[in-house]
């Protein structure tokens, strides 16, 4: 009956192979040369081949060794991260999320010290980065991502849906109405545009969409974060498509304002918690998931009222733009 090698003589086999000598592993394990030999040689016995070419004292290994060794290296590695993670979740004050960077500086950021100040034990860690988690590979608990859809094999839950239209500063409006008349597609049409590059909804569909076509009399101006692209509206330099999420201070202290709210706002459900399912059952994660749920309920309101205020209609994506693909 066949016997499956042992961990030590894994560990050990490793290290001959990864220092090329026996007693250079022997150091790394702080056993005797003559220990690692001994597991070698066991090893080697178990297996029926030889995992090692004997050039004086430099060993090198055979193609059987160099198999052995790849998925030695690679097991060593799930087990480092195994340990790694359950390590981290003993310990019940540590949360790890990884959130869009310009959500995180707008939307939760200005939140975040209510949150804290509720719960001053947490060591909690904010990732803004727009690159999604390798949760197999690294230790995070979620992520807030910006997507009309959720990922397959995740658990995904909807926290915010957002609402695009387009955005420019009072003086820039008032400019394109002084040059073009009232007129919003001529406003549209001659206006210059910043695109956010990454945003899920972009000029060319929104604009077919309303069927505009655009005079290029000016040229686009391109930023590959919202923030910029929500600055320079600010900034008198244009029209931006941008998110009422993103935008909401400046839209209730006045320095941006909807262009053309009989065209109204596109709305999707933007903003979503992934995870694998295995996460959800830690409490901090279900304490700082029904914190965010809480804050985007308040923020929907805000939002809603606003919109009302402006007699901006809202339209849901495929039937505002007749199944237009849009980017994600």
């Amino acid at each position: 009956m066949s016997r499956d090698p042992s961990l030590n003589g894994m560990i050990y086999f490793e290290a001959v192979a990864r220092h090329g000598r026996v007693a250079r592993a022997a150091d790394d394990l702080k056993v005797s040369p003559s220990a690692v030999s001994q597991q070698i040689k066991l090893l080697e016995e178990m297996l029926g081949v030889s995992l090692f070419r004997r050039d004086k004292r430099q060993l090198s290994l055979t193609l059987e060794g160099e198999q052995l060794f790849m998925a030695v290296t690679s097991a060593f590695g799930l087990l480092r991260d195994a340990r790694q993670t359950v390590s981290r979740q003993r310990d019940s004050h540590q949360l790890i999320v990884r959130i869009m960077p310009s959500f995180a500086v707008r939307w939760l950021g200005p939140r975040l010290a209510g949150f804290i100040s509720q719960n001053p034990e947490w060591d909690l860690r904010i990732d803004a980065s727009p690159d999604p988690s390798n949760f197999e590979r690294e230790v995070v608990d979620f992520d807030i991502r910006y997507s009309p859809t959720p990922w397959d094999g995740l658990h995904c839950e909807v926290v915010l849906s957002d609402y695009v239209l387009p955005l420019c500063s009072p003086s820039y409006r008032l400019k394109l109405r002084e040059e073009h008349g009232p007129d919003d597609r001529e406003m549209l049409q001659n206006a210059r545009l910043i695109d956010s590059v990454k945003a899920v909804i972009q000029w060319d569909n929104w604009l077919a969409g309303h069927r505009i076509v655009r005079s290029f009399k000016s040229a686009a101006l391109r930023f590959d974060r919202s923030s910029m692209a929500l600055q320079q509206a600010v900034n008198d330099v244009g029209v931006v498509l941008e998110s009422t999420t993103l935008a909401t201070q400046e839209l209730l202290d006045g320095s941006l304002v909807p262009l053309v709210p009989e065209l109204g706002a596109v709305n999707f459900p933007a903003y979503w918690i992934v995870s694998p399912s295995r996460h959800r059952s830690r409490k901090l994660v279900q304490v700082f998931r029904n914190w965010i749920i809480e804050e985007a309920e308040e923020h929907e309101k805000t939002i809603s009222a606003f919109l009302q205020s402006h007699d901006i209609a809202v339209n849901n994506i495929p039937d505002a733009f007749n199944n237009i693909s849009f980017q994600k």
